[in-house]
């Protein structure tokens, strides 16, 4: 009974990440859609055209956000991989130079 629960633990991890990395889209799309919102009714508010692009500012911003933190944790995961000892053997020599 013990060694089902490991086996699904891992199956279980594997949807887990695949669904944080495909939210990245969708949270793209989300963060401008919510500027945008957000700027027409700033401008229905308000009266002035520019409060809407101010929204669609704010929108990119929040996207080109969350991709930088995507980034970071992508990082942050290859640099573990780093510190592994599986990995050792590997160097970082660039194209063509022989070792």
């Amino acid at each position: 009974m013990q060694e089902r629960k490991e086996e699904a633990k891992p199956t279980t991890k594997k949807v887990v990440e695949g669904a944080y990395d495909l939210s990245l889209g969708i949270s793209i799309v989300v963060a401008v859609l919510i500027g945008v919102g957000l700027g027409y009714g700033m401008r229905s508010l308000f009266g002035y055209e520019w409060l809407f692009w101010l929204g669609v500012f704010w929108g990119v911003g929040g996207a080109i956000l969350n991709i930088y933190k995507a980034y970071r944790k992508q990082v942050k995961a290859f640099e573990e991989y780093a510190e592994d000892p599986r990995y050792k053997n590997y160097s970082q020599s660039k194209p063509g130079e022989d070792e």
